[in-house]
């Protein structure tokens, strides 16, 4: 505690030196800019659990044409669907039985694709993708699809630091200038458009049914008999319709500001259309009927922006404009860019899906080993309480997490990869078998505690303290001891580095690493809450098994991938065992001598075309950890596919996953490393070099543990 407070004490002494920050010129110059219909180019505007993506056009104009890249998403925290279970399929029927030889001496049952028969089989198929977020519907122009060519984008940004949209185009020798907003607090869309045509556009409300697919927008735009629209309610300026999709339904209430007309011109397909040379209208979405009308739109744009005004002032910023690299700004841009997408996408009250609420990959689920890459920056960039705000949906959990301890034969929570708002396990034959979700928990937690205004955090240790120790009850019993090496080793598990199988590995460094420090904090937050600490859990800290190195001084995948350097299974996907001195401080599993070698050996050598968004800020904290600032820099700007940053400033990753927002929130949480360092670090900006060349200025940020 006296060093965070010492680190903080010399970074305030900085900034009083340097001059305040002028934020809004930060954010201001970073504000995207769009002038041509482009299938990666779409923007989102949102409020963290509700958000709506648009085209050039400032509305959902063209989806089908944006299929294959960014999709025009319209998403929330709540909107869930499941195709109608036919067949009567039961979870049991998706588990398979398995026997990793661990002391409890029960052969757990685990949740998988494929336990070998056709029934399993699709049983485990129908629960995997389903429930599966649901498209809430698309407002556009009514342009035709083929009249693409004919539209003229003029421009289009965002004003991240209000967060509203403008976007000005052409068509049919006409001008358009259209106004898009959400409301900060309600999952409302608000849009306005002016034109100089005497006939202006019709504003086209679209309702498609659910895909179900692995990875695509969620619109099947065929007829189906299960989707129907129904108007519940109708007057001169507004209209309550009810969706109904199988067994789910919702509503969509609409108002309009100036004369116009409301007409269904096919199934699920309805016409705004306009009497003057502008309109004005909101679309709420909600689970329930309405009980309260939208604020008219002069309202709520001053809500929304007061809202974001406060969001940007609060919050952490980083200015780069004082920095001679030419890479510079670049990464100003990237930072700057993230932050306003992750408070989009992922600040609502349940774990975020790896491509947000834009478009469904993984069936629309969230994936809890990734909460951690999505949501640690809000603690460290000065938002605790938007990670607090999905953090809470782990007490929801919590039984299914002990339900799945119990039948693997363990004690405490074992917390589930791939799962939704109800945190049932969805069968996978990878997830199933991964661990390095478990210690999240307590980690985000902690954060959470370090972040706290009134220095102490006390709330937050009575308030997840129950959660930190079942989390840890089942890190401990879930550790095997070794009678032989008198020693503690995890074994029966995929690791972070999915290449690994979970029959055969045995110790992977970054999971026997979070381990360690995931019960040295549990037990620190027993004695913070007076506590007795628990003597089992501090006996197997003490003697966990250290990392398994090679004979060349290099550590090794696993320590039963004794072949690391030579399989290439062990040199492509996460270079995860990098993360034991990164994401982790030292613990006494790691050699630091030895984590430079291997440092520099994965940099020379590994499968780079294989790697994911969130590995170059992993790369980068173990470099800023190990002094190579240097190379902290090139990691988080190496030119790879998989390190792209679109206009929007989603990481790409390839043609199926066109945005995915753990290399956006790694980025920030490398960030914050690299300038506040870390604890026991005294310098400021431990992550840029010391060449003149980076005199990075920032407020707000706090260190990593």
């Amino acid at each position: 505690m006296k060093r965070t407070v010492l680190c903080f004490l010399c970074s305030l002494l900085a900034l009083f030196a340097q001059g305040q920050i002028d934020r809004h010129a930060v954010v201001r110059r970073n504000n995207p800019v769009v002038e041509r219909l482009d299938r990666l180019s779409s923007l989102t505007v949102g409020n963290g659990g509700f958000a709506f993506t648009v085209d050039a056009t400032g509305l959902q104009t063209f989806p089908e044409y944006y299929e294959s890249g960014v999709p025009l998403g319209t998403m929330s925290d709540w909107g869930w669907h499941s195709f109608p279970n036919t067949e009567n399929y039961r979870a049991e029927e998706a588990l398979k039985e398995y026997d990793f030889g661990h002391h409890s001496g029960v052969h757990g049952t685990y949740s998988v694709e494929n336990r070998g028969d056709e029934r399993s089989r699709a049983a485990a198929n129908y629960l995997r993708a389903n429930p599966h977020r649901l498209h809430l519907g698309c407002i556009g122009f009514d342009i035709p699809l083929a009249d693409t060519a004919r539209v003229e984008p003029k421009g289009q940004s965002i004003e991240l630091w209000e967060g509203h949209m403008l976007s000005t185009f052409g068509y049919g020798g006409k001008g358009y200038v259209t106004f898009t907003w959400v409301h900060p607090d309600r999952d409302i869309v608000y849009a306005g458009y002016m034109t100089d045509s005497e006939k202006p556009l019709a504003v086209r409300f679209r309702f498609p049914y659910p895909t179900g697919k692995h990875t695509d927008s969620g619109c099947d735009w065929a007829p189906h008999a299960n989707n129907r629209t129904d108007i519940v309610r109708q007057d001169s300026s507004s209209v309550v319709l009810r969706r109904t999709l199988d067994a789910t339904t919702y509503y969509v209430s609409i108002r309009w500001e100036a004369p116009a007309t409301f007409t269904c011109t096919a199934d699920n397909d309805y016409r705004l259309t306009p009497r003057e040379q502008g309109l004005t209208f909101s679309c709420e979405y909600s689970e329930q009927m309405p009980q309260t009308e939208a604020p008219v739109s002069t309202v709520a744009i001053e809500e929304t922006k007061s809202h974001w005004r406060r969001y940007w002032e609060q919050g952490a910023i980083i200015d780069f404009s004082h920095c001679t690299d030419p890479r510079a700004k670049e990464l100003e841009r990237r930072a700057v860019l993230s932050q306003y997408l992750l408070a989009v996408n992922c600040a609502g009250d349940t774990p975020p899906q790896e491509t947000g609420l834009t478009y469904n990959s993984w069936f629309g689920k969230y994936h809890l080993e990734m909460i951690w890459w999505h949501q640690a920056q809000f603690a460290l960039w000065g938002h605790p309480e938007l990670l607090e705000r999905s953090l809470d949906w782990y007490f929801q959990a919590a039984p299914k997490a002990r339900e799945i301890a119990r039948r693997q034969g363990f004690d405490g929570l074992r917390w589930m990869k791939m799962t939704d708002p109800s945190a049932e396990e969805a069968p996978s034959k990878v997830g199933s078998f991964l661990i390095w979700q478990q210690p999240h928990l307590i980690y985000l937690a902690d954060l959470l505690r370090r972040a706290e205004k009134n220095g102490n955090g006390r709330r937050l240790l009575d308030k997840f303290g129950p959660l930190v120790n079942e989390t840890a009850a089942f890190m401990f019993d879930f550790a095997d001891f070794d009678k032989k090496g008198d020693r503690y080793i995890l074994k029966g598990i995929i690791p972070a580095q999915e290449t690994l199988r979970a029959a055969e590995t045995v110790n992977p460094p970054f999971e026997l690493s979070y381990w360690h420090w995931g019960m040295q904090t549990a037990l620190q937050w027993q004695q913070l809450r007076n506590e007795t600490q628990n003597t089992a859990w501090q006996r197997m800290v003490g003697k966990l098994s250290k990392l398994a190195a090679n004979k060349d001084g290099l550590y090794i995948a696993a320590e039963s991938a004794k072949d690391t350097y030579t399989d290439i299974r062990f040199t492509s996907d996460h270079p995860a065992l990098l993360g034991a001195y990164g994401i982790m401080p030292a613990t006494p599993q790691v050699d630091a001598r030895i984590m430079r070698n291997t440092l520099l050996w994965i940099w020379d050598n590994w499968n780079w075309n294989k790697t994911w968004g969130w590995d170059y800020p992993m790369v980068a904290m173990t470099a800023a950890r190990l002094g190579e600032a240097q190379k902290a820099v090139d990691a988080l700007l190496m030119d790879k596919r998989t390190n792209t940053y679109l206009v929007s400033g989603h990481n790409y990753q390839d043609q199926r996953l066109r945005l995915y927002l753990p290399g956006n929130g790694g980025l920030l949480t490398a960030l914050a490393m690299m300038c506040a360092g870390w604890d026991g670090c005294t310098e400021r900006n431990p992550g840029f070099p010391k060449d003149g060349k980076w005199d990075v200025r920032w407020e707000g940020l706090l260190p990593m543990p």
